[in-house]
């Protein structure tokens, strides 16, 4: 068997930032994000959400494209969040893009730690601007 390390930071937003992630919805989110990354190998590392996004540290074997699991996770949480609340108007869906980045096991306990104090960070305005980024505005 190979040996592999791959460390991917990944952020995506709900469509047009839409504050609609409760703690009740944030559970739902992070239950089929772990649920799909399992299915396809990949171990989350960190998950935590705010009311408009979410962050993942996860380590992607090389057999599976980053991009690839970013769409399985935003599809299958879109699906578990729509079917639990059918009747939400609009439906939820995710913005179509992404962040992704990739870091080195020295950086490992910084971005989990980031990542876990997510709701903490964007409360007392001390984000890190290039690990919030979904799109190439600066």
């Amino acid at each position: 068997m190979p040996f592999w390390v791959c460390y991917f930071h990944a952020v995506w937003s709900t469509k047009n930032r839409t504050p609609l992630i409760t703690p009740e919805i944030e559970t739902v989110i992070i239950d089929a994000v772990g649920h799909k990354s399992a299915k396809m190998e990949c171990q989350i590392m960190a998950i935590n959400c705010v009311e408009d996004h979410i962050h993942v540290a996860v380590s992607i074997p090389p057999k599976v494209a980053a991009a690839e699991w970013i769409a399985q996770a935003k599809g299958l949480s879109t699906h578990e969040f729509n079917a639990m609340y059918p009747d939400l108007d609009p439906n939820f869906q995710w913005q179509g893009g992404y962040g992704a980045l990739t870091f080195g096991a020295k950086r490992l306990p910084f971005v989990v730690d980031y990542i876990q104090r997510q709701k903490e960070h964007h409360a007392q305005a001390t984000i890190e601007p290039y690990l919030e980024r979904i799109d190439d505005e600066t």
